[in-house]
């Protein structure tokens, strides 16, 4: 399954509820730095938290995040892939960086 199907699920999900009112881009991406704060939650202190603990709120961000960006209609994985290469030509490698220093 890949985001678009997931995309596809979860709008089923929402739409079943008529949740889709509430899911404003702003209150989307309020939800995503939440689930992330839950996410950082589970190793405050020096935790060793529980996998699953970890998954869920992982999968929490994941689900906010797919849902924000099927509302703006943003490709993930392309806008990914674009970020890597901007990514790329702003950090040298390590060999780039010895070869230019």
């Amino acid at each position: 399954m890949g985001f678009d199907d997931l995309g596809v699920r979860l709008a089923r999900f929402r739409d079943a509820r008529d949740w889709a009112q509430y899911h404003t881009p702003a209150n989307l991406a309020a939800s995503v730095s939440i689930e992330a704060a839950e996410l950082l939650e589970c190793f405050q202190w020096g935790k060793r938290p529980a996998r699953e603990a970890v998954a869920d709120e992982a999968a929490d961000v994941l689900i906010y995040l797919v849902q924000l960006a099927d509302t703006l209609e943003i490709d993930l994985v392309s806008a990914a892939l674009e970020k890597i290469k901007k990514n790329e030509a702003r950090f040298p490698t390590c060999d780039e960086g010895k070869r230019d220093g």
